[in-house]
């Protein structure tokens, strides 16, 4: 995986691909997994808005459609590309400078040193990601025409700018790293071992079956919501919050504690995990497919 000198930019273009396969395979759970997360807390005696993912997912159809459940998908979309791009460029970046302060420049990386290189990658990211997830999180939790406020992605970052400056389009950066830099890590870490671990000895990992890529790479998605759902969770409340609610971090967190206890911190943990197999199953799928076409063109040196 981007072992080669040199093959760096293949990380990124192979990226770019695999991460648009996650988005179309894995946006409907996402949008039931956000309006999970932000739904208001019911009055005493009332029934919440929804009663799980099940719920969530009928509710929305019956009202929206099916197309409801793809909203706020051509945020990700646009963004997702270079995100994953980046990500994996930043995968095999952080790879080649651990390898570069070892004394034997061939020797195998660690789990720890692939988590390493994982964290670095999620720092890159961020950049990218954090308006990103603010802009989508802000459209999936919008229902039906009534509460429509913001016509699209364009229209939204217009609205966020002109409300409060390029701060209000980047809110919620500092949740997105405490999710990102650990979760990042996880992921490729994982990934790297189970491929690992499922290649016969003396065997090339890049010579695995369709099946073990696509097992490692879902398996790489559970390992990594399994660390971002805590985090995400409260990134998805601040990033949706009404300007002045709240002040940090600190304030997201006691709020969720007093309205949904500990609980409330994994909302959304069953469309999450629903998700993170298939979706990145298919992302490392499309990861390694390009990357082979990319080496088929362009051999590596």
């Amino acid at each position: 995986m981007g072992e080669a000198k040199g093959s760096v930019w293949k990380d990124f273009i192979a990226g770019g691909f695999g991460g648009i396969c996650a988005v179309v395979s894995g946006h409907p759970l996402d949008t039931i997994k956000v309006r999970l997360q932000t739904m208001p807390a019911p009055a005493p005696g009332q029934a919440p808005m929804f009663k799980g993912t099940w719920d969530c997912a009928v509710k929305t159809v019956r009202l929206e459609g099916f197309r409801g459940l793809y909203k706020g998908m051509a945020a990700p979309i646009v963004g997702v590309s270079p995100i994953f791009a980046l990500s994996f460029f930043g995968f095999g970046v952080g790879k080649e400078v651990i390898s570069s302060m070892k004394s034997d420049k061939n020797a195998k990386l660690s789990l720890l040193e692939l988590f390493g290189a994982g964290g670095f990658s999620g720092i890159l990211t961020t950049v990218i990601m954090a308006p990103g997830e603010r802009i989508k999180c802000l459209l999936q939790i919008q229902k039906g025409t009534a509460e429509k406020k913001y016509n699209g992605p364009v229209d939204c970052a217009k609205k966020l700018y002109r409300e409060g400056g390029i701060r209000s389009i980047y809110r919620g950066t500092v949740l997105t790293l405490c999710r990102d830099i650990p979760a990042s890590g996880m992921y490729f870490a994982s990934y790297e071992g189970i491929k690992n671990a499922l290649t016969p000895a003396g065997q090339d990992p890049t010579k695995l079956s369709i099946g073990s890529v696509l097992f490692a790479g879902g398996m790489a998605g559970i390992f990594n919501w399994s660390v971002a759902i805590f985090p995400d969770v409260l990134k998805s409340r601040f990033q949706t919050a009404p300007p002045g609610k709240y002040n940090g971090i600190k304030d997201v967190f006691v709020d969720v504690l007093k309205t949904d206890g500990i609980r409330g911190m994994y909302k959304g943990f069953v469309p999450v995990m629903l998700r993170a197999f298939p979706a990145n199953a298919c992302c490392f799928l499309g990861y390694e497919a390009a990357l082979k076409a990319l080496n088929y063109v362009v051999p590596p040196l």
